[in-house]
């Protein structure tokens, strides 16, 4: 197939067929999974352990992020610290729950005292220090208390808040948005409602770590579902590209200097890095606007990253035993794309203005399995195919042709901030006319394609928190504008003219 792959020490050598087989005949789905979930305050004893006799698969705990209304700039960093180190209270219970499973399962109020009463502790200490953050700062948010109790939940619901699924016409649900990346629903095609987690041996997924074999579908079996805007008449339709690599330099890390500043493994995964080299969770403006970058255009420091895929053949990384690696569930040879396309586009009905420095976006949503999908907006296909976008599922490719990730940002912007609380109310994607909202205006739109010469099948997985079961949904890709005022200028004069730059 004359793939590439990032591998530097193997502790297994095993057949790409055999560990097919493996993924597609072994043992069930183990499902002993945990997750946050977006904007649910589930407490009280009776419903936690309501489920008892059903096999349960994941822990459900409020997303704290979306709820605070505002995080004044000084309180910022410790709250950022704190949302991050909850994120690894869930992970942390995840793996109690993991090692511990028979007998939890066949014991819900142990679950109850060993899981879920230690985790509300943790996580009522962390709410305790985010209300004095704010306070200080002079803000009060209430109700944050209500956000500690986390609740078991059978995996046979797993997929069905917020319908995570996406559906037909699953989009970018943020703000309204465009139906440019609705999935299929349910198992349809190859493989299709099979069990089978992607468990055991050196280099697969733990048992129940996923994803499954439900988890693929083939593209053939999808009809055409992508759409664009009608472009109006005062529509900005030039673009403008910038290459920068496909990570050939191997620079990886489990960072995110975006959504956990200051914070080591804050991901819990890892990521691929073109563009700005200076990029890790300590960050700061200055260190990416003095970073070397690996974009030929050198006026573009920018960073842009995104989860690393990795083949489930049986052969790990030399992270196997490492924070975002192994130590969190991801395993398998890490693959660096056979090319990467990174476009800046115009809008369909206005012109576009010219990015602030340092802003800030993040697209897609790394906990959308169980989150449901507003946010998820990443989209898989495969070259010929491309006309059908998969947001719920990875796509098993025909002989010759390759895997297609696609990310398009938020094209919109507050015309004030780089940043916001949760990372996302600053800018918002337009709406299916291609429309921004009152008080937003339009910037160029990041349009990033990242394809994988893989072998054909179900063998593959984006990383992920070890909680989201590498599902596809949960894909996701952030970007810092450091690019210089005079090349964002001539950016933005190519996409205004209509012409097409490099």
């Amino acid at each position: 197939m004359g793939r590439t792959s990032r591998k530097r020490s193997t502790v297994a050598n095993r057949a790409i067929a055999a560990s097919a087989a493996l993924i597609l005949g072994g043992g069930g789905l183990v499902a002993v999974n945990v997750y946050a979930s977006a904007g649910e305050d589930r407490s009280g004893q009776d419903q936690r352990i309501q489920n008892a006799g059903r096999q349960m698969s994941t822990i459900d705990c409020p997303e704290v992020a979306n709820a605070l209304t505002k995080v004044p700039r000084r309180a910022r960093a410790q709250v950022d610290r704190e949302l991050a180190r909850m994120d690894t209270q869930i992970t942390d219970a995840y793996k109690r729950f993991a090692d511990n499973k028979t007998q939890l399962e066949s014991d819900p109020k142990l679950t109850e005292k060993k899981i879920l009463k230690p985790l509300k502790a943790k996580r009522l200490a962390s709410l305790k220090r985010i209300r004095s953050a704010l306070q200080r700062a002079g803000h009060w948010q209430k109700g944050l208390d209500s956000l500690a109790p986390c609740t078991m939940r059978p995996d046979d619901d797993a997929t069905n808040d917020g319908d995570p699924g996406g559906g037909q016409n699953g989009g970018q649900g943020q703000n309204g948005g465009q139906d440019q990346n609705g999935g299929q629903d349910g198992g349809q095609g190859q493989n299709a409602g099979q069990d089978g987690g992607q468990g055991g041996g050196d280099g697969g997924q733990p048992p129940g770590n996923g994803p499954d074999a439900s988890d693929f579908v083939d593209i053939e079996s999808i009809e055409p579902n992508s759409q664009e805007p009608q472009q109006q008449e005062q529509a900005s339709t030039g673009t403008f590209t910038t290459e920068c690599g496909r990570n050939e330099n191997g620079l990886f890390n489990s960072d995110n200097v975006i959504a956990a500043p200051g914070v080591s493994n804050g991901a819990h995964h890892k990521h691929d890095y073109v563009g700005n080299q200076a990029n890790n969770a300590f960050a700061s403006d200055d260190d990416l606007a003095n970073g070397e970058t690996t974009c030929n255009e050198q006026g573009d420091k920018s960073t842009y990253y995104w989860p690393v895929v990795r083949l489930q053949n049986g052969q790990n990384e030399d992270d196997a035993n490492e924070d975002g690696g192994g130590k969190d569930g991801n395993v398998g040879e890490i693959q660096t794309p056979s090319e990467v396309t990174l476009q800046f586009a115009g809008n369909a009905t206005s012109k576009v203005t010219a990015m602030p420095r340092f802003l800030r976006i993040i697209t897609g949503d790394a906990k959308a399995f169980v989150n449901g999908d507003a946010n998820a907006n990443a989209s898989w296909s495969c070259t010929g195919f491309e006309d059908r976008q998969l947001k719920d599922k990875y796509p098993i490719c025909p002989a010759g042709s390759q895997v297609v990730r696609s990310f398009n940002f938020q094209s919109c912007w507050d015309g004030q901030n780089t940043d916001s609380a949760n990372h996302r109310t600053h800018v918002a994607f337009a709406d299916e006319n291609g429309q921004c909202q009152p008080g937003f205006q339009a910037i160029p739109q990041l349009k990033q394609r990242v394809v994988y010469d893989i072998p054909p099948g179900p063998g593959f997985a984006v990383d992920s928190f070890p909680e989201q079961l590498h599902k596809p949904i949960t894909d996701h890709g952030d970007f810092i504008n450091v690019f210089d005022e005079d090349v964002m200028n001539k950016m933005v004069d190519c996409i205004n003219t209509g012409k097409e730059c490099n």
